[in-house]
């Protein structure tokens, strides 16, 4: 604790400023420096003509140990004069009128506490602390420190700029640092930052038996962690210091805040486990005449500073004089900015800054409270300025004013706004080095995207490290992957799954696969979606050139067997066969064939109709021509059985008229079916990878199915009928091969069904194609190959001759007079088919 005194210069009376640096000032290069700032300030005011003219500062130091019933007892000695009547104080002269203490919040508060009975004024030149800043427990302090509670908005902005997920937390104990893992904890998961592991540091203040294994600050848990967050709010650094650059853990990235610094022992080995340290301390303006002051601090310029003098020993090479024990035979020029970083740096840290402003707000409210006595002329006629300390805390609260380097200086917790931070790279290889290079800034009063300012190219990482470390539980999920939480284990620690079909990640660690929308398919890699190419079943596919290719051969197949039985239709198997029924069947086998190619090409509306409307028409006529020919064979050979009635139905063409009556019953099947929910444009996004087929939607599928049922039972009939018939004996009986021709036709729509159901697409639309060329085919081929062979290869057995000699039916006829009107020798077989 030191001790500020303001002595007018007329009577030399003393007005002091206790100093009171807390229980961590203790004997050590990096808190002395605090002592420095000071007293700097101290005689930067004295020479002030305009500060406290007339008036010079006077100081006390004390210092607190490491108790807090031993702070309470220093506090009462250096306010009353003695310890033993804590209500009566023995100073009649130097009272002081305000108190600095120093970096320890306990210290603050227990001292702040004492002194609030008195009405004390107390500036402390610690860390900013919200809780001190409670005007109702503390009315009477104040904090020189600027407010730094963005510290944590700061430090997460830096691990999302490097993208360091997997962080470890080593905190010092005590409220600031609770406080500061709850709320660095809370934003680490606001942006999904997992904390891998925690370390409680105790100190003295908070534990009286802080054992040397409390400051085992990695375990095996925490190797694979590369960043470490240190906190810390006083500057208990040794026994963390120690342990790590005792086991040199060079590979880490340290980030920390503006209260750590590195020991001052300097090491017989290169390395240093904190090269590359990442430091957030407050902005600040360098005050220029600091190093200049330190230049000229000696022993004979403060001969009471005991610690000076020993610190000179130890690095100067001095020696002790026998006669007065001052120091003798040191190096030549000797001065404190001479030594290495590693034994004094001469750069004003944070809590240097605090102290040198609390000294000036001190002065400042001093001098505005003697310019307000003046002003109500309330010390006319006196030479002795007489004032109470207590005086001071409406100026304290509310002052305001520019240190010397430039900057804003407020006492008002309320008032203050977020400090701005440098970042600073700590270079310390080859150890000894100790500087401190700014990297960027964090301005927290600016939009998001631009609180951050950070030059990546100047970082010096850790020892070990090359280039910018990662620090993550798992690997970043890349596009096409989705992120599968891993069991009882933090958010950050997961499995990469591969996206499914047709959904895609377009981003790193996506949590969800994004589906791609049906027109848009994934690709390989499934990063993005690419449109679908839009096809169907089109001429210039190879499966349909082959379909249009067999539906015209067998078009022009269909009309040369038209052509070729017209040209012999004079001859016994055209007539034989009804040469009417032939030509109908040829006919409307041609317009199967031509109606398949309505299938092929892209499709439009009218195409929708006229596939199912022509397919199912067309078809009627076929099945209904294969019946009328079959009761058409059947009756032939039952007029002898039947008499007069029978030839009757022969002579007046009765089995025609199936042709019209069934086709004008599957016409009203599909006038319901068109009135109903008739056929249209559809679009399948799903059948193959990459398109989008264009295909006729079916419309209403019952009535699809009762037309095609409707065209199955007519087929069913006609082979019903012609099995029955396939025994009848005659030379040209063509009841086989319309019992052979409807049973492969019943057996390729019963093989269609299942297979048209299971197919998808343009194998859906080709199936349905090749459906009805094959079934043409078959009835093309099973009536009227075995004619067109006799016709063109058996020409003898195309005669009358063969058709009389052939049939048993014949001679019947002759034995019962022939056919009315009729030749003996063509006898039925001829003459009842052509007019049948």
């Amino acid at each position: 604790m030191a001790k500020i005194t303001a002595v007018n210069k007329e009577n030399l009376t003393a007005i002091k400023v206790r100093a009171i640096p807390s229980d961590a000032q203790r004997h050590t290069p990096n808190s002395y420096q605090n002592v420095l700032a000071f007293l700097f300030a101290i005689e930067q005011i004295n020479k002030n003509p305009h500060l406290l003219p007339n008036i010079s500062l006077g100081y006390e130091f004390h210092n607190f140990p490491y108790s807090h019933w031993k702070m309470l007892e220093s506090s009462l000695i250096f306010h009353t004069g003695q310890s033993d009547i804590p209500n009566y104080s023995c100073r009649r002269k130097n009272k002081s009128v305000a108190v600095l203490t120093g970096t320890s919040w306990a210290a603050s508060a227990q001292v702040g506490t004492l002194l609030e009975l008195y009405k004390f004024p107390q500036v402390t030149f610690g860390s900013f602390d919200p809780v001190l800043g409670d005007n109702g427990q503390f009315p009477s302090i104040y904090q020189a420190a600027p407010k730094d509670t963005s510290l944590v908005l700061a430090m997460v902005s830096l691990l999302l700029h490097f993208r360091w997920t997997w962080v470890e937390l080593v905190i010092m104990e005590g409220h600031k640092g609770l406080q500061f893992l709850s709320d660095v904890t809370g934003e680490m998961d606001r942006n999904k930052i997992c904390v891998a592991f925690v370390k409680m540091v105790s100190t003295h203040l908070v534990s009286y038996m802080a054992a040397a294994k409390e400051h085992i600050i990695l375990t095996k848990e925490t190797s694979q962690v590369n960043v470490v967050i240190i906190y810390y709010d006083t500057d208990f650094l040794n026994d963390v210091n120690h342990y790590i650059e005792q086991n040199l853990l060079t590979e880490k990235v340290w980030v920390t805040n503006s209260q750590w610094h590195a020991g001052m022992t300097g090491k017989s080995f290169i390395l240093n486990s904190f090269h590359g340290t990442l430091i957030f301390s407050n902005h600040r303006e360098e005050i220029s005449d600091f190093k200049m002051f330190v230049q000229e601090v000696n022993p004979s310029k403060y001969p009471d500073d005991f610690y000076l003098t020993r610190f000179w020993f130890n690095n100067f090479h001095c020696s002790f004089s026998d006669a007065d024990c001052s120091l003798k035979d040191c190096s030549p020029n000797a001065s404190l900015v001479q030594l290495p970083a590693s034994h004094f740096d001469t750069t004003m840290t944070d809590w240097s800054h605090n102290v040198h402003n609390a000294v000036y707000a001190v002065a400042h409210a001093l001098h505005e409270m003697l310019l307000q006595q003046a002003q109500m002329s309330l010390m006319e006629n006196k030479k002795v300025t007489v004032f109470s300390p207590w005086q001071l805390n409406p100026i304290l609260k509310n002052i305001q004013f520019k240190n010397p380097a430039g900057d804003q200086v407020n006492l008002n917790d309320r008032s203050k706004v977020d400090v701005q931070y440098d970042i600073l790279n700590f270079w310390n290889f080859p150890e000894g080095l100790r500087l401190k290079v700014k990297l960027g800034t964090f301005t927290p009063h600016v939009p998001q995207g631009q609180r951050l300012s950070l030059s990546d190219d100047m970082i010096e990482w850790a020892t070990g490290i090359t280039e910018m470390p990662r620090s993550v539980c798992s690997e970043s999920c890349q596009h096409g992957f989705r992120k599968t939480s891993q069991e009882g284990k933090p958010a950050c620690c997961f499995d990469c799954t591969p996206c499914p079909e047709n959904e895609i990640t377009n981003d790193t660690d996506m949590e969800h696969c994004v589906k791609c929308p049906d027109d848009k398919y994934a690709t390989i890699q499934k990063d993005h979606c690419l449109q679908k190419s839009v096809t169907f079943l089109a001429h210039e596919d190879l499966i349909g050139k082959m379909l249009a290719g067999t539906a015209l051969s067998l078009t022009v197949l269909t009309g040369a067997v038209l052509g070729l039985f017209v040209k012999h239709q004079d001859t016994p198997i055209v007539k034989a066969n009804n040469r009417a029924l032939s030509y109908t069947l040829l006919i409307s086998l041609t317009f199967c064939f031509l109606c398949s190619l309505l299938f092929i090409g892209r499709p439009n509306s009218a195409t929708c109709i006229l596939q199912q409307i022509t397919f199912a028409v067309v078809f009627t006529v076929v099945v209904s021509t294969v019946l009328a020919k079959t009761i058409t064979v059947v009756l032939a050979f039952k007029i002898t059985a039947t008499g007069r009635s029978m030839r009757q139905l022969l002579i007046s063409r009765a089995p025609n008229y199936i042709i019209p009556i069934c086709t004008l019953v599957q016409l009203t099947l599909c006038g319901v079916w068109m009135g109903t929910n008739p056929p249209y444009i559809d679009k399948d996004a799903h059948s193959e990878h990459g398109h989008i087929i264009i295909l006729c939607n079916k419309g209403s599928l019952t009535a699809f199915y009762c037309v095609l049922g409707y065209l199955g039972s007519l087929a069913l009939l006609s082979f019903t009928v012609a099995f029955l018939a396939r025994n009848l004996p005659d030379t040209f009986n063509e009841a086989k091969f319309l019992t052979f021709s409807m049973l492969m036709f019943c057996s390729m729509w019963l093989t269609f069904l299942p297979v048209y159901h299971s197919s998808k697409g343009k194998v859906m639309v080709a199936m349905e194609v090749f459906s009805i060329l094959v079934s043409g085919a078959g009835l093309l081929g099973c009536i009227f190959v075995p004619k067109c062979y006799i016709i063109l290869l058996r020409p003898e057995r195309n005669s009358p001759a063969t058709l009389e000699r052939g049939s048993s039916g014949c001679g019947e006829c002759q034995d019962k007079g022939g056919w009315e009107g009729g030749d003996r020798r063509e006898g039925i077989t001829g003459r009842q088919w052509e007019g049948g």
